[in-house]
């Protein structure tokens, strides 16, 4: 009986054993598959970043050896310098740095990309660059070139001993010893060697694109968590005090930073949850968010935006106009502009949300109104509308017109003709510099926005 048992079960276990074999060693080929692949991307993300650095460098090189009177080189030149340090960026990001401080790295990259583009972008034969930008782009062009040489023995290193990025990544998510790895090391010593430099004068055309915002541009006294949390609680229309099975909490945040605040926390007796960020100088609320769930659509766009300029009155932004919206999960989304003397202020703005269901405000969007800068007096244009428009393209079709103040590419305030209209199929807006007739910026308009266009 037992030979016959094992005559049968014998043969079974052989192909158990074979089956478990060919699976481990196919799972086995799939994983190095899918390491080698990885790994290949490593390589090529690295050699592709140390080419475009050393090209950077030289790049700027060029630039600085033309003559002041070569704008257009300068332009052309300048445009790379951007288009190099931004390919730089995406393949710092390809690498398995994301655990490994590499922050001076990439804010020097960012700036120094910053600070081409906005000096590219303006008319160099107006405003050539200034003794102080030549300055710093001699700064940088001698940066790059110690940055260069640390990459360069890393480079070196990898092709030398045939080093693995794998072996990157696994001691970064394992958390060794930093310096038990050849790669590790080598780009701790490229952040080390940009922290230990100088900071350079960017200048007025390099100004951060997520401007830095402080105590110091906020007006009134200091809020107390208490003044905070009457502010919030008279905002969702519950006086100063909660209501019976509510919970408030307010909690400070932003310390050792430039902006300090408080975070208000209510949850109802429903369990929804409710909350506002505001700013410990003055009590200036940035944000409100009510993430209720909104199951159905009761409103149109214009009775939906006619709510939202009712909660904007009601909450204190009485002189602003609808410039754009857009809806989804029943929520309709639309940003503000400030009006002042019938110009469209676009640095100052809110964006409210509107739940579609019954009307209410679940959301606010504040910052950009609390830290605008106070215009007293838009100016007057010096080209009227109808020679404004005849700087537009011939098969533009006009049907909406505005004056607006906006911030150009140099984070300058310009006075512009806006026309809206439409061309090759899509809605734009347009705006015209109203001294010189220059198109200073070009903005499609999704067809959800047409609600807006009047």
């Amino acid at each position: 009986m037992y030979a016959r048992l094992s005559a049968v079960l014998f043969p079974v276990a052989v192909v158990f054993l074979i089956g478990a074999i060919v699976w481990g060693y196919q799972e086995h080929q799939e994983k190095n598959t899918v390491l080698i692949k990885a790994e290949n991307q490593y390589q090529r993300a690295f050699h592709d970043l140390s080419n475009h650095m050393q090209r950077l460098h030289d790049e700027m090189g060029q630039t600085l050896a033309v003559s002041a009177t070569s704008d257009g080189y300068q332009r052309r030149g300048l445009v790379n310098v951007w288009r190099l340090t931004s390919q730089a960026q995406n393949e710092i990001n390809q690498l398995p740095l994301a655990m490994l401080p590499f922050n001076k790295t990439e804010q020097f990259l960012s700036r120094m990309s910053d600070f081409a583009y906005r000096t590219a972008v303006r008319d160099l034969k107006k405003q050539p660059l200034s003794s102080q930008e030549v300055r710093t782009l001699k700064s940088l062009y001698a940066e790059t070139s110690e940055i260069n040489k640390e990459l360069g023995k890393v480079q070196d290193a990898v092709l030398k001993d045939r080093l693995r990025w794998m072996d990157v990544e696994v001691a970064m998510a394992a958390q060794r010893n930093p310096h038990d790895n050849t790669i590790i090391d080598g780009f701790r010593a490229v952040d080390k060697k940009i922290g230990a430099y100088p900071e350079n004068d960017w200048g007025p055309s390099a100004l951060s694109m997520a401007r830095k915002r402080s105590d110091d541009q906020l007006s009134g006294s200091e809020a107390t968590a208490d003044q905070v949390k009457q502010q919030a609680l008279e905002f969702v229309g519950m006086g100063v005090h909660a209501g019976p099975g509510h919970e408030v909490r307010v909690m400070e945040n932003g310390k050792g930073t430039d902006l300090h605040g408080y975070t208000v926390t209510l949850k109802s007796a429903s369990g929804d949850t409710i909350r506002m960020n505001f700013t410990r100088k003055g009590g200036h609320l940035l944000w409100y968010m009510n993430p209720r769930e909104v199951k159905t659509r009761r409103l149109d766009a214009a009775a939906a935006r006619t709510k939202a300029v009712q909660f904007l009155k009601t909450h204190g932004y009485p002189d602003m106009t609808p410039v754009t919206y857009d809806e989804y999960d029943n929520v309709a989304v639309f940003t503000f502009v400030g009006l002042k003397n019938n110009v469209r202020i676009y640095p100052d703005k809110v964006t409210a949300r509107i739940a579609l269901d019954n009307g209410e405000g679940v959301g606010l969007q504040a910052a950009d109104h609390v830290f605008a800068p106070r215009v007293l007096d838009p100016g007057k244009p010096k080209l009227t509308r109808e020679e404004a428009r005849k700087k537009l393209h011939s098969d533009f079709r006009v049907d909406g017109y505005n004056l607006a103040l906006i911030e150009n590419e140099q984070r300058q305030q310009v006075l512009c003709h806006e026309f809206t209209g439409r061309i090759n199929g899509n809605r734009y807006r347009i705006y015209v510099n109203a001294d010189n007739g220059l198109e200073e910026t070009i903005e499609r308009i999704p067809d959800t926005g047409k609600a807006l266009l009047h």
